[in-house]
């Protein structure tokens, strides 16, 4: 259960705000159903409603600092998730941006990183489906991780690069 003022991750629209606790009125619907209405940080005008009740909630609490330097911490020791197939790595990708898990997205993101050099030196550009889920992956991991730690985006990037070349030099 989360808890009015609470901020949240939504898989679809980020960082969030449970705003309330609701019962809707709707013609067809089960007037007595509870639903959060969460707002998206940076759309206001944006108000969703998901149902407390629900087991496919695609929501959960923003991780804090502690938790957000621990992910940081272990980015370099997070396998990348590698498919050879085409059609299972995008159903990879859409599982891992839908869990909300940030290991989750640096595994993705690691694979794709991966591919790309590789492409790169085969002289092939990055697929489209590559390029959508990268970016999504990494502003999702990245705007959390920058929420967490009250930074912009720009020096979470730097903290990560530090932190992966750190490990990199002790090996």
């Amino acid at each position: 259960m989360f808890e009015v003022g609470d901020y949240v991750i939504n898989a679809n629209n980020g960082i969030c705000k449970v705003e309330d606790k609701v019962h809707l009125d709707l013609p067809m619907g089960n007037k007595d159903k509870l639903y959060y209405l969460i707002v998206p940080i940076g759309e206001k005008n944006t108000k969703l409603y998901i149902p407390v009740d629900s087991e496919k909630q695609r929501i959960r609490k923003v991780m804090d600092e502690e938790q957000a330097l621990r992910v940081i911490d272990e980015i370099p020791g997070i396998e990348a998730v590698w498919i050879i197939n085409d059609k299972q790595r995008e159903q990879r990708y859409k599982e891992a941006i839908f869990s909300c898990e940030p290991k989750q997205l640096v595994g993705i993101l690691k694979c794709m990183y991966l591919r790309n050099m590789q492409r790169s030196a085969e002289g092939k550009k990055n697929t489209t489906i590559d390029e959508r889920y990268f970016k999504l992956a990494e502003n999702n991991l990245h705007s959390e991780l920058a929420f967490a730690m009250r930074k912009d985006m720009d020096e979470i990037k730097q903290l990560i690069a530090d932190r992966i070349h750190a490990v990199e030099r002790t090996k």
